[in-house]
């Protein structure tokens, strides 16, 4: 055998043997096992609960905290958790395909791609103001509307705009998905954060506003600076992108600006349409309540509209619906999988014990340390809490009570609490999953570009809560 022979198969040999990323259901399924591998190790507590007369939510009662008969996950338990996973998620797996199928009946229309086209022609020479604009766009829908799984049906335009100015799909995910993080986690008046927090600390709605203002400012500068400098590294060298195996076969979807007709009536419409429709859910998001069920139906009504409006008959819309559906499945079901992590921790009855024993081990801390290992904690229980609203009910009545003994305003202890609920959201499955499966990014590749920007969101609060215990950050 020639010595070139030798080397390629020893390359060969060499590449085989090369550790890869397991695939997504791999890691959540990994993930599935710790859960119930913690209702055996970890002691089954609970805590008495008691319905908020101002939320309506129910609340845990500080000081009630027992432990109560161990009820271990069993093989049975273990793998029906997925299904039980994929029925308890189901609004927003279904979410996920309405929103995948309707977009694709708009897209295939033609519409979306004239239209991005002209405001990229109109950015063109411009591009660096897209990504701190959108950035800023959305943090706004964060801060005001708790905008985070409604993001999803922004990403596929950001994504398209994005590569039309020479940027990659990663860019145009991280403007519309990290824009809208800014703000939910400054929270400067999110009402499923923030304003259950301070309902249950008893503050006044939304007080403080002005240093989580401040916070807002800051986070969408670092962001933007973060995902400008990513993107302008792509546009120079295409082969840096995280993702240039993914671009690489989008090229044919890729606009050329060069080669650009004028909008045709229909697609006018289209568009007219389609953003009507989105006027009216953030009008339904603002004035009653709308959430995932109404986003979800008037969606699939402007993908039907669209496609009607666009010039296909019944057949042409369901046959594009099936392939937008088909293409977003991968995403849909990991977000049911995810699920099941805390269908187990619930059913083995030890969240509360986890809950307490983190919030207890606070109250031995010196008192200048305490707040930063509030924010520790509240980072830890969004692993297992993962809903905003959920973890405030859960969490905020024992960490009022041990702000109160450990002399530390409730606002601090809130801004702790918002802090630790939404940075790592954007890193969490349970949260992330169903916003990349309109993508085609991996959730390893979306790691490896967030990492560091997590870094910097993570200490940027650390810091915050420094200065706001400081400066008796209140009213109290």
């Amino acid at each position: 055998m020639s010595q070139v022979n030798s080397n390629a198969v020893a390359a060969e040999i060499n590449e085989k043997k090369k550790w890869s990323f397991p695939h997504t259901y791999v890691i959540l399924i990994i993930m599935v096992l710790l859960a119930a591998f913690l209702t055996y190790v970890v002691p089954a507590g609970q805590f008495e609960m008691a319905i908020d007369e101002v939320t309506g939510k129910s609340v845990v009662v500080p000081g009630t905290f027992h432990y109560v008969e161990q009820n271990p996950a069993g093989l049975f338990d273990i793998v029906g958790s997925i299904p039980a996973g994929l029925v308890d998620a189901s609004y927003i797996v279904f979410f996920i395909l309405i929103i995948g199928g309707a977009f694709q009946v708009i897209t295939a229309t033609g519409a979306i791609e004239a239209g991005i086209g002209k405001l990229a022609t109109k950015l063109n020479g411009k591009e660096k103001l897209m990504i701190p604009l959108f950035v800023t766009i959305f943090a706004i829908g964060g801060g005001t509307i708790g905008m985070a799984e409604e993001t999803i049906v922004f990403i596929p335009i950001g994504i398209i705009l994005a590569r039309a100015l020479g940027f990659d799909s990663l860019t145009g995910t991280a403007m519309v998905i990290m824009g809208a993080a800014c703000g939910f986690t400054s929270g400067f008046m999110n009402p499923f954060t923030v304003g259950v927090a301070q309902t249950i600390a008893e503050l006044p709605l939304f007080s403080g506003m002005g240093l989580r203002l401040v916070v807002l400012v800051t986070l969408i500068a670092i962001t933007s600076i973060y995902i400008s400098r990513y993107g302008n590294r792509v546009k120079k060298d295409p082969s840096f992108s995280y993702v240039s195996d993914i671009e690489e076969q989008e090229k044919s979807q890729i606009i050329d600006l060069n080669d650009l007709g004028k909008i045709t009536g229909r697609q006018l419409l289209v568009l007219l349409t389609l953003a009507s429709g989105v006027g009216m859910i953030i009008w339904g998001v603002f004035t009653t309540g709308w959430y995932i069920m109404e986003i979800a139906t008037v969606f699939m009504g402007i993908g039907i509209l669209c496609g009607l409006v666009g010039g296909f008959g019944p057949s042409k819309i369901a046959e594009e619906f099936i392939i937008g559906a088909q293409a977003l499945v991968l995403g849909a079901l990991a977000v049911g999988i995810a699920r099941a992590i805390l269908i187990l921790l619930q059913n083995g009855l030890v969240i509360d014990t986890i809950v307490n024993s983190l919030a207890m081990s606070i109250q031995g801390v010196p008192k200048s340390m305490a707040v930063i290992v509030m924010y520790l904690v509240q980072i830890v229980l969004n692993i297992f809490i993962p809903s905003g609203s959920g973890q405030a009910a859960v969490t905020m009545p024992i960490m009022t009570s041990i702000a109160d003994i450990l002399e530390i305003n409730r606002q601090v202890a809130v801004l702790a609490f918002q802090f630790g609920d939404g940075f790592t959201n954007s890193m969490l499955p349970a949260m992330i999953l169903a916003l990349l499966s309109v993508t085609k990014i991996s959730y390893q590749k979306w790691l490896k570009f967030i990492t560091p920007l997590m870094g910097l969101f993570l200490a940027t609060g650390a810091i915050f809560l420094v200065i706001a215990n400081t400066i008796g950050y209140g009213p109290f």
